[in-house]
C-alpha cells in the first residue's frame, strides 16, 4: 500500500515536473495546488532534497525545483526514498532483503515464487516510469 507521504511526494514532484522550470516554486503554491498540508509537505520536500531529487533556493523568490530533468527521475527512486523497499515482503527485496523465518527453502516456496513475480512486475513499471511520464498528457502507443 502506498503511504500518504509517498502519494503527496509524487503529487508535489508531478506539480514541479508540470511547471517544467528551473525557477523555484514556493511550498505554499504546491500545497494549495495539490491540496497537501503545508507542514507535512515541508517534511516530504526536505527528504527529497536530502536524497538529491530536489534542490531549493532560500530567500525572496525561493522554493523548490527538480534537481534534474523529470525524464531522469524514476518512480522507483522516489519510492525507495519515501517508502523504502518496493517488494511487498522482505524475503524477496533486492535492497532490503531479510530471510523468511518460517520457510526452510525459499526457492521451493510457492508464495516466494509469487512474490518474486509481483516484485519484478512492479519494479519493471517503477524503473521504467519517470516523472515526465506521469505528467505527459499524450497517449502512449
Amino acid at each position: 500500500m502506498l503511504s500518504r507521504k509517498t502519494k503527496y511526494g509524487l503529487k508535489a514532484l508531478s506539480y514541479l515536473a508540470r511547471e517544467n522550470s528551473d525557477d523555484p516554486v514556493q511550498i505554499v503554491i504546491i500545497s494549495e495546488a495539490e491540496n497537501i498540508s503545508q507542514k507535512f509537505l515541508e517534511s516530504i520536500l526536505l527528504i527529497l532534497k536530502k536524497a538529491e531529487i530536489l534542490q531549493s533556493k532560500k530567500g525572496k523568490g525561493g522554493g523548490y525545483f527538480l534537481a534534474k530533468p523529470a525524464s531522469e527521475i524514476t518512480i522507483a527512486s522516489v519510492l525507495r526514498v519515501l517508502e523504502g523497499p518496493i517488494a511487498l515482503v522482505p524475503y524477496v527485496s533486492l535492497n532490503f532483503y531479510q530471510t523468511c523465518d518460517d520457510c526452510p527453502d525459499e526457492e521451493a516456496c510457492s508464495v516466494h515464487k509469487l512474490m518474486v513475480k509481483v516484485r519484478d512486475t512492479n519494479l519493471n513499471i517503477f524503473e521504467n516510469t519517470t516523472l515526465a511520464d506521469l505528467v505527459d498528457r499524450k497517449p502512449k502507443d
